[in-house]
């Protein structure tokens, strides 16, 4: 079975969806054979790896079609299966339906994905019923931190939700790592974020940390990852360094 990892955190601009892109494709630059499911309306993760305008959506698949159907290859060797604006409105129809929150999971359960050995879903900024979704569907939680002092507070609260969810609905979810991101070693704050983190979440933290980075910044706008676009940057050698973690893990 592929390891289901899910890239989440309700704080917008931390990280999460460059994160997903470029632990995806460095590890398929490892030989492994690795799955986006965008699951964001904002489509970042889809338009940040070249794709514009599928055929077929995510929105499709919650709504009955089969998910290996709406797969499409990248310019980056990951397969994605893409988001769009029409999937913004899917909440409402979760909370129609008898099964609002395992939508997700049961569209991948159901699939033909054998052949994966990372699937890894980008979760929207929320704590939404899709992001719940996201969460259940998965078998791993990865949390990308910004090193700002308001990130703490959010990650107080996304741990008690993953806790709730646990305890609600008998799943298994376990926390993969909290991963510091855009970590700008001129500012004061940004040390203690990592002090006070490590301290509250030793076992759970990244040994890497992903500095403030240009080149992560412009990479998304060329559709393609770190490693197409600058492959000799910072960004890129710290991206690297989790696909290493991540693989001996």
């Amino acid at each position: 079975m592929p390891k289901i990892i899910c890239c989440a955190n309700q704080k917008g601009g931390v990280g999460k969806t460059t994160t997903a892109i470029n632990m995806g494709c460095g590890l398929a630059r490892k030989g492994k054979r690795v799955l986006l499911i965008d699951c964001d309306p904002q489509a970042n993760l889809t338009s940040g790896l070249g794709i514009f305008e599928p055929d077929h959506t995510i929105y499709d698949v919650v709504r009955g079609r089969p998910l290996e159907s709406t797969i499409v290859q990248t310019l980056d060797e990951v397969d994605l299966v893409p988001s769009g604006i029409d999937f913004a409105g899917t909440g409402v129809e979760f909370q129609e339906s008898d099964s609002q929150t395992t939508q997700i999971k049961q569209a991948i359960s159901s699939a033909r994905l054998d052949k994966y050995e990372y699937i890894i879903l980008d979760a929207p900024p929320s704590l939404d019923l899709i992001t719940i979704n996201c969460l259940i569907a998965s078998t791993n939680i990865l949390i990308p931190l910004q090193c700002e002092y308001f990130a703490l507070e959010g990650l107080s609260q996304l741990m008690n939700s993953i806790e709730a969810i646990i305890e609600a609905q008998g799943v298994m979810l376990n926390v993969y790592g909290i991963l510091f991101t855009m970590y700008d070693k001129r500012t004061r704050i940004a040390g203690e974020v990592v002090r006070e983190v490590v301290s509250a979440f030793k076992e759970f933290v990244f040994d890497t940390i992903i500095p403030r980075n240009i080149t992560l910044a412009e990479a998304p706008s060329h559709g393609k990852s770190i490693f197409s676009y600058d492959p000799q940057s910072i960004g890129a050698k710290s991206y690297a360094n989790l696909v290493e973690e991540i693989v001996n893990r």
